[in-house]
């Protein structure tokens, strides 16, 4: 299953939106990414493994970010699992 991903900015204006995609090796692992955030990709023995690991993976970076770049607002962040 493969899904367009859309993110908004980082400027704290908009809500950010992450579409995970989700796909099943041929080994039987799902394998999950959020390709608008470079690098965020989990593997899980199921699918819902995958997605809560990949949905943590992008918390993280995204907090990376925030603290580099100082922001004094909050962001709205939501990340949605297609299926």
């Amino acid at each position: 299953m493969l899904y367009h991903s859309m993110c908004e900015s980082l400027d704290g204006d908009k809500p950010l939106k992450f579409l995970i995609e989700l796909d099943c090796e041929e080994d039987g692992r799902w394998i999950a990414e959020i390709a608008s955030l470079p690098g965020v990709m989990a593997y899980g023995e199921t699918k819902p493994e995958a997605v809560a690991k990949v949905k943590a993976l992008a918390l993280r970076v995204l907090a990376d970010q925030i603290e580099k770049e100082k922001k004094s607002k909050p962001l709205d962040v939501s990340i949605v699992c297609c299926r």
